[in-house]
This record gives structure tokens, C-alpha cells and sequence, in this order.
């Protein structure tokens, strides 16, 4: 083993340790898929520790750093490799930090502002208004008496977050090699896909560019808005957006002082979000009660854009069919869809598909979400999925926990709301306006046109694949026809023959 390799092994034995000393390992302790020397080095681990019985997988990895802490909250994205109890003990991962020392963070803004930090701002406060594992934010005014808020990244942080991704994947790759159940989880596509996810987080600029998209998404939405991004102060090391002047949602002190209208809050948060998800298809993946501020005038403001998840068309065609069916019980379309959109392979039987999501789905109807837990009933029914051999998309599983946080947070707000009836009219009015008879008639134009300009190009290739025909000599040239002059009537026709198609299409789905 090579010097290395000693540091990666050491690096990772006093994380091991930390994690053995909050109980983190005892599920490997007796997990039967792992092989019998990593069962025994968890116990020994534990040894000398005060280690709880429960596993406290959160505080673990705090224990163990920034970079850990990041870790955790990816994998509380995926609770189909770590299991639904320790996903749930990690999403209530918040990585909360101690702030560096002002003068190093200080040295990070003049290194990252031309002309060093004085020729924008007139004043910073040196005391954090919030530090995590990543950057912290500072209140500056600019010298036209603008305030901002100043995201810095934290001093070395980037060296660290090297080192242990490093450190991550030489372990990863050595997992993998145990095979059995350690390979099929792919530890090594894990890392990799978390060392992506945390370098976009290391670079400043495009957080403000989520921002900024996740702004025009709830644009419209009543009640709900993002701060403006202030590009000129935007660099890989700062961000820079509109200070704003509100109470967190975790402050519920100053939320009765502020005797706010809590179910109407809670409603807001709510069709927010599916604005978002549904509307977009570019949401917030990190809705706690930090990650929202109150304002006055009552608007909700959402603050720090590193998590953020995107849906495709077909995704959140797929999602808003699913909500649909499930509120007003239609369970054979929210089977169709699954089929339709390839997620279950089609040597099931539908119609047993559709029983068990009816199992699932039936017992929530009408209930409050006190009762029933919109989380639960995602969980339940990725269960039912798998069981049909559907492999949940990674979109969907970050969806799924998105929405579980978000339901926890209005229940803090409104512990009577019912899920369903909040999101049902987002949910009817988005079906109406996209999935109706004057959408499917658009989508059916936009169809054929593309598949007119196709025609061409796939002419060519199936003429390319023709046999050659070598006995024959070749025909001589034809003469050059005069040019002819520009007529408007293919264009006349072809516009007359779409407008046709489009009426009967339109006369067809009414």
C-alpha cells in the first residue's frame, strides 16, 4: 500500500471510528450480505464507545466533516441504496456549521472581487447571518446603499472537498470489488455522481444561475418569489443576491408574533412547489423551514439554490397524471401511464398493476394528512413498483423527498391540512391546460411538422443503404432546368393541409 493509499485508509478509519461511536455501523454489524472481515472490523470499531442501539446516521457524519455532511444529504436522495429508515435519519440532516474566522473569509472576497472587496461595498458585517459546510452569507451594503446578501465560500474548502472525494472513491472502487449486494448498489457510480453534484455546489456561479431559473418557475405563482441575483458581484467564489428582510420558517416564535394566516401559508408553500415541479419542471430540492423566509407583505421566499432537480416533460406529464389518478381514483390510468411511459415492463398485467396501486392509493382518499402521509404513500408505491421490476427513476427519487419535506413543513404550519385537496386544483388546472384536447392538438401539429422536415433526411438514408447496382454504366447528366420563380403556394398548401389536419384532429378529440 502506497503513501497514498495510507492516507485515504487513515482518512476513512477516523470516520469509520466517529461513525462507530454514534451507531452508524451496527446495521453492518449483522447485515448478511457483507462479507465477514467488514461485519468484524464494525464491531471492533464500536469497542470502547458509548454507541447508541439506534443508529444515529445524522450526527454521524457531522462528527465527520463537511464533506461527510454532504455525502449524507445526497444519500437521503436515495433510499433505494441506503434503506427508507436511514434516508428518513438523514433528511433531517442540516449542515449547520461554526463560521470561519472573518479575516480568512475576508482574504477569500478580495481574491474573488476585482479591486478588492472596498471598491463595491461600503460596509460588511463580519458576523455570518448563516454558515454551512460550503460557503457562509455576510449582510453588505453597496456603496449606492443597495444591501445584498454576500455568499462566500468557505476558506479551503475546496482542497477539503478534493482530498475526501478522493478518499470516497478509492474506497468506493475497493466496495465494489467485495461484489455481492456492496457491487450491485454501485458505489462507485454513487461517488461519481456525488464528487458532479458537489463541484457545481463549489462553484458559486452556478448556484446564481438556479436562482435565477427557479425565479422565472414561480414567476406567476401568487405569494411565492426568489431574490435577485446581483451578476455584477457574482463570481465562482461569491454570490451575491437582494438582501431580504424576513423570519425563517424554524423561528415560530416570530411566526405567531406575526400572527400569520398559517393554513393559507401552508397552501402557498404547497401549489409553490407544484408550480415548480409540475409548471417547470425545475424545483427547489431543499424546502426545510431554513430555506424559506416570511416576509411582511406575507410573501414566501426561498433562499440558497445548490440542491436543485429538474423533470422533463415526459417526467412531469407522468407525475401530474399519477397525482391526478390517484385523487380522483381513476387507478387504471395511473397504471396506463406507467406502461405508457415504459417505467414497468410490459410483461406485467396491467390490470394486476392497477389492483395494487388501488391498495395503495384507496385508504388516503379523504383523509387528512394527519392521517396519512403523502410521503408514505410515494414510498408505497415505489414499493409496488419494484415489485413489478420498475426501476424509480433518480429525478423521481429526489421528487419523492422533495415532497416529503415539503409536506412536513406545512403540517408545521397547518397540522389539519389535507395534501390532497391543496394540491388537487394545481394539479386538474395543469392536466386542463396541458394534457387537454388544445394541447394534444398542438402537441399533434408540432408532431407532424417535425416529421415533414424529417422526411427528407430519412429519405437519404434509406436511399444510402440501397444495393449499388455496378453492371449497368452510368446515366449521363441531365441539363440544368431553368430557375424556377418563387411561388408562395407549397408554403399556401402546406399551411392549408396542417390547418386541415389540426381541424380534424380538434373535431376528433371534442
Amino acid at each position: 500500500m502506497g503513501l497514498t493509499e495510507l492516507g485515504h485508509a487513515a482518512r476513512l478509519l477516523g470516520d469509520a471510528r466517529q461513525l462507530a461511536r454514534h451507531g452508524a455501523l451496527r446495521p453492518f454489524e449483522t447485515h448478511a450480505e457483507m462479507p465477514g472481515m467488514a461485519r468484524l472490523a464494525a464491531r471492533l470499531l464500536r469497542l470502547g464507545t458509548h454507541a447508541p442501539l439506534e443508529p444515529d446516521f445524522a450526527d454521524g457524519l457531522k462528527a465527520c466533516g463537511p464533506a461527510a455532511v454532504k455525502l449524507g444529504q445526497a444519500l437521503a436522495t436515495r433510499p433505494d441504496l441506503v434503506g427508507a429508515r436511514a434516508a428518513e435519519d438523514l433528511r433531517a440532516l442540516q449542515d449547520d456549521l461554526p463560521p470561519a474566522p472573518w479575516e480568512a473569509v475576508e482574504a477569500v472576497i478580495e481574491a474573488a472581487l476585482p479591486g478588492g472587496w472596498r471598491a463595491h461595498f461600503s460596509t460588511i458585517e463580519r458576523v455570518p447571518a448563516g454558515s454551512a459546510s460550503i460557503a457562509q452569507v455576510h449582510k453588505a451594503t453597496r456603496h449606492d446603499g443597495r444591501v445584498v446578501a454576500l455568499k462566500v465560500l468557505r476558506p479551503g474548502v475546496e482542497d477539503a472537498f478534493e482530498r475526501a472525494l478522493k478518499s470516497y472513491a478509492w474506497a468506493a472502487a475497493r466496495l465494489e470489488r467485495l461484489g455481492g449486494d456492496v457491487a450491485r448498489l454501485k458505489p462507485r457510480i454513487v461517488i461519481e455522481s456525488f464528487r458532479q453534484w458537489t463541484m457545481a455546489e463549489l462553484d458559486l456561479r452556478r448556484e446564481a444561475g438556479n436562482a435565477s431559473e427557479l425565479a422565472d418557475a414561480v414567476r406567476g405563482e401568487p405569494g411565492v418569489r426568489v431574490p435577485d441575483v446581483q451578476w455584477d458581484l457574482t463570481t465562482r467564489r461569491t454570490l451575491a443576491l437582494d438582501w431580504i428582510d424576513g423570519v425563517k420558517l424554524t423561528d415560530q416564535a416570530r411566526l405567531a408574533a406575526m400572527g400569520v394566516d398559517r393554513p393559507r401559508l401552508a397552501r402557498t408553500l404547497v401549489h409553490g412547489f407544484l408550480s415548480q415541479a409540475i409548471g417547470a419542471g425545475f424545483f427547489h430540492a431543499d424546502l426545510h423551514q431554513g430555506n424559506m423566509l416570511l416576509t411582511a407583505n406575507g410573501d414566501l421566499v426561498l433562499i440558497d439554490f445548490g440542491i436543485m432537480g429538474r423533470l422533463d416533460r415526459r417526467a412531469r406529464v407522468y407525475l401530474a397524471e399519477i397525482l391526478y389518478g390517484l385523487l380522483v381514483g381513476n387507478y387504471a390510468r395511473v397504471a396506463e401511464v406507467h406502461f405508457e411511459a415504459g417505467y414497468v415492463p410490459p410483461h406485467h398485467d396491467m390490470a394486476a398493476f392497477a389492483t395494487a396501486l388501488r391498495a395503495v392509493g384507496e385508504p388516503i382518499r379523504g383523509r387528512n394528512a394527519a392521517d396519512i402521509s403523502v410521503g408514505g404513500l410515494l414510498d408505497g408505491l415505489f414499493a409496488i413498483t419494484r415489485q413489478f421490476d420498475m426501476v424509480v427513476q433518480p429525478h423521481l427519487l429526489l421528487l419523492q423527498k422533495t415532497m416529503v419535506m415539503v409536506e412536513g413543513v406545512a403540517l408545521s404550519l397547518d397540522p389539519d391540512i389535507n395534501m390532497w385537496e391543496a394540491a388537487s386544483p394545481y394539479v386538474k388546472r395543469w392536466i386542463r391546460d396541458e394534457l387537454g384536447p388544445e394541447a394534444k392538438a398542438a402537441d399533434a401539429i408540432i408532431s407532424n411538422v417535425r416529421l415533414l422536415r424529417a422526411l427528407p433526411r430519412l429519405a437519404q438514408r434509406f436511399l444510402a443503404q440501397l444495393p449499388v447496382e455496378s453492371a449497368a454504366p452510368p446515366l449521363p447528366p441531365l441539363p440544368p432546368l431553368p430557375e424556377p420563380r418563387p411561388s408562395r403556394w407549397p408554403a399556401l398548401l402546406l399551411g392549408a393541409a396542417l390547418g386541415a389536419g389540426a381541424m380534424a384532429l380538434g373535431g376528433w378529440l371534442f
